[in-house]
């Protein structure tokens, strides 16, 4: 793909920005027990570390995404990367657990601005036939800087201290603003559309009820306290789709699901992404706690995800827009599934390279084929003027999925919660690739081409 000096200062800006965004997943993951150990809390308090921010992430994304389709996409940024180094600086110094919670949840608030706008302005300023690679080129590139975090991660956890987690995100997002401004045409938003209030509050409130019920209600055995507000979270969701069907300009356009592939892309979107988010909250702890591993060292064990990520994400894109997404969007989250599955049995003094590897190993190569293809399959299927929203539900879906398999992971008490993490993230996987398999459908010019290809 032949970029022209601009568009790779576009490309760039997105690339770091949204790596940032999911680097704060991955490295918090890691850095959770020194957290524990420095301001307490116990299971519940390092699952709001994690949650906290996924819940006003997931719940604001679709009003962010329309937030950049209302004001611009480029305005839109620019603010949730200002916001997220800000909230990134209060996170380092938090005293306490709840301030690093409620900082946690700030930090949310403006990903849920800085993420679906990065897609969108992709999608805005690439022609067609150059956006499956420039979105296979943001995945593998985003997944370099997120995948490769850990590493770093832990090895300023082992020498400084858990804050610099937060503090290095800053210089990151200073890069960003500038190659950003340096080459990002606006989108013209659609003023006359309205910020939908209600919808953003039910979301909130929903996946809020929700998350505290499933935390808190093993620690409190399934009192009222938290099942009140567990039944109280279905209700606004419920409320919540029963309102965006009748509002004038809904955060949810529930029509984008009239695109049978949109529908499925967010299905399986669910499934991986809900396994994804699980089990590496999971996995971090158990390498540290039970495997005896240093930061450093399982942040170290997840490179080979880096390296076949650079390796096969860009290339998967172009597979993808060839051949279509059905069959990658299949076989790669069964391959994940694969790789989980092996690493199930992961216990103390585990060995690395006979215990673990093999089972990234696989894992990294099922997300590989995974990812671009799935991405490109959701954006494609919507209209461009949809580009935000349809990004933001995909990214609120991702979300989501994350948000509740890691607040259901101490169902079964803290001891059990790696073994239940690992089985129920497994099969959530390889649920994903039989619905795919089962939901998608590939474009029809590249049925055609695939067929003309055959006969010849």
């Amino acid at each position: 793909m032949s970029m022209t000096r601009k568009q790779f200062y576009v490309l760039s800006g997105v690339i770091i920005g949204s790596a940032v965004a999911f680097l704060d997943g991955s490295v918090v993951n890691l850095a959770l027990p020194h957290i524990g150990r420095d301001l307490g809390g116990g299971l519940a308090g390092l699952q709001w570390v994690v949650d906290g921010y996924a819940l006003s992430l997931s719940a604001l994304m679709l009003l962010g995404g329309s937030f950049g389709d209302i004001f611009g996409q480029r305005r839109i940024y620019f603010t949730g990367l200002i916001g997220f180094g800000l909230a990134s600086l209060a996170c380092g110094l938090a005293p306490n657990m709840p301030l690093l919670i409620a900082m946690r949840v700030v930090q949310g608030v403006f990903g849920a601005m800085l993420v679906p706008s990065a897609l969108a302005i992709i999608n805005t300023n690439f022609p067609p036939d150059m956006r499956s690679v420039a979105i296979g080129r943001w995945t593998g590139f985003s997944a370099i800087v997120g995948a490769g975090g850990p590493l770093v991660g832990g090895y300023i956890v082992d020498v400084t201290s858990w804050r610099w987690i937060f503090f290095i995100n800053i210089p990151l997002l200073v890069v960003t603003l500038v190659l950003a401004r340096l080459g990002m045409a606006e989108h013209l938003g659609n003023k006359n559309r309205k910020i939908d209030v209600m919808g953003a509050t039910l979301a909130m409130l929903g996946l809020g009820g929700l998350t505290y019920g499933l935390i808190e209600g093993p620690i409190h055995e399934w009192s009222a306290a938290s099942l009140v507000p567990l039944v109280a979270g279905l209700v606004a969701l419920v409320w919540f789709v029963l309102y965006e069907r009748r509002a004038n300009d809904p955060m949810l356009k529930l029509g984008l699901f009239r695109s049978h592939n949109f529908t499925a892309a967010n299905v399986s979107t669910f499934a991986m992404y809900g396994a994804l988010g699980g089990f590496f909250f999971a996995l971090g702890i158990q390498l540290q706690t039970v495997g005896g591993y240093t930061a450093l060292a399982a942040g170290a064990s997840f490179l080979p995800v880096t390296i076949i990520l650079f390796l096969l994400s860009s290339r998967a894109g172009k597979w993808s827009a060839k051949y279509g997404p059905r069959a990658f969007m299949a076989a790669g989250p069964l391959l994940a599934a694969a790789g989980m599955a092996l690493l199930i049995p992961l216990g103390r003094d585990a060995s690395y390279l006979v215990h673990v590897l093999p089972g990234v190993m696989v894992f990294a190569l099922g997300l590989a084929l995974t990812v671009a293809p799935l991405t490109s399959t959701v954006m494609g299927s919507v209209e461009m003027g949809d580009s935000g929203i349809a990004s933001g539900v995909n990214n609120a879906v991702s979300r989501v999925a994350g948000l509740i398999v890691v607040a259901l992971l101490g169902l079964f008490g803290a001891s059990q919660s790696y073994r239940f993490a690992a089985i129920l993230c497994t099969v959530l996987a390889a649920a994903s690739g039989v619905l795919s398999w089962l939901m998608i459908q590939n474009p029809k010019d590249v049925r055609v081409a695939s067929a003309q290809s055959a006969k010849s």
